[in-house]
C-alpha cells in the first residue's frame, strides 16, 4: 500500500503563489508565509498561532511576519501577524485581506484568492514596513504543508 503525498496545488500554481509572495515582500520589509492544511480540527486562529511559533515565523528583527493559513477542503483560514505588527496596526487591520480571501474561496477560487490576499498583505503592510534598501530575506518564501 502506498502513501500518497497530498499536492493541493499543482507546481504552475505553486510557482504563481509563491510569486506573488515574492511580489509582495518587494513592498514591504514584512515577510509573508503560507501553510496549507487538508483539514483544520480546531479553530483555524488557534492553529495559525500555534503554526507561526512552530515555522520560526516570531525570529524576525522587526517581529513583522504574517502567516496566512488555509484548511483547503473545509475553505476555513486564519492570517496572523506578529506583535511587532499588531502594536502599530488598528484592530481591523486584516479585515479586507480577509475578505478578498474569502470571496475568492466562497467561488472555489483558490489560487486567484491566496494570490490577491497575499497582494493585500504586501499593500496593507506597507504602511508600516515598508521596503527599505537593506532589507533582507528573513524567512524563506515557501509554502509549507500539513
Amino acid at each position: 500500500m502506498g502513501l500518497f503525498k497530498w499536492e493541493p496545488l499543482t507546481s504552475y500554481e505553486e510557482q504563481k503563489v509563491l510569486q506573488a509572495i515574492a511580489d509582495a515582500e518587494l513592498e514591504t520589509s514584512g515577510e509573508v508565509r503560507l501553510h496549507m492544511d487538508k483539514w483544520c480540527k480546531t479553530d483555524p486562529l488557534y492553529k495559525a498561532k500555534n503554526l507561526f511559533a512552530h515555522l520560526g515565523m516570531d525570529k524576525t528583527k522587526e517581529r513583522n511576519g504574517v502567516l496566512i493559513y488555509v484548511a483547503v477542503k473545509e475553505k476555513k483560514f486564519a492570517i496572523v501577524g506578529d506583535e511587532g505588527i499588531n502594536k502599530v496596526v488598528p484592530e481591523d487591520f486584516w479585515e479586507s485581506t480577509k475578505e478578498i480571501i474569502k470571496l475568492h474561496l466562497s467561488k472555489g477560487e483558490l489560487v486567484a484568492g491566496l494570490e490577491a490576499g497575499i497582494a493585500e498583505v504586501g499593500i496593507q503592510l506597507k504602511q508600516f514596513f515598508p521596503y527599505q534598501s537593506d532589507d533582507e530575506n528573513e524567512l524563506p518564501n515557501e509554502i509549507s504543508y500539513g
